[in-house]
């Protein structure tokens, strides 16, 4: 039997609960995520259920990493700017986010850096839409493809924004 396995595999970045819910369910299937690529995630095999993973946008910050490794958590590997970590689930509950407001400062995070990149690239595009090399439409593409995106996380904090109107 394999010991370890490859799954390449795409998650926008509006999806990063699937993609943590994705990564957990391959660990209640004895398959822990031990190191992660550009669309790919690297799996060994272990007992069923032995992990949680978590996924956070976090700029690196080693402080940060040894920080969450005193917690019991182990760091797994960064993409881009997401950061992954691992803990076993004999050591207790593993959450990045303890309520609600540190989840919608997440969002928060992850809504800016989505403006500045699709803002980046809206003005690039409409700079360079008329050269004669016509790039500037793969730019106005991405910015529409980033616009998307944000307003898919400004729902989901809109949604958390209201469900904490009801707790309070």
């Amino acid at each position: 039997m394999e010991n370890r396995k490859t799954v390449r595999k795409w998650f926008w970045v509006w999806e990063f609960e699937k993609e943590e819910d994705w990564l957990n369910e391959m660990a209640m299937n004895g398959w822990v995520l031990e190191s992660v690529g550009f669309a790919s995630y690297h799996f060994v095999r272990c007992e069923p259920g032995e992990y949680n993973v978590r996924t956070e946008m976090h700029a690196f910050d080693e402080s940060y990493v040894s920080f969450m490794e005193e917690t019991g958590a182990e760091y797994i590997g960064r993409m881009m700017m997401w950061i992954y970590f691992r803990k076993k689930t004999e050591d207790g509950p593993f959450d990045l986010f303890s309520d609600i407001d540190s989840r919608i400062s997440h969002l928060d995070k992850i809504g800016k850096v989505l403006a500045v990149i699709g803002g980046a690239n809206l003005v690039i595009g409409f700079m360079n839409v008329f050269s004669p090399s016509r790039a500037g439409w793969i730019n106005l593409l991405c910015a529409t493809l980033l616009m998307y995106a944000l307003g898919r996380i400004h729902g989901k904090k809109e949604s958390l924004e209201k469900e904490r109107l009801l707790h309070e």
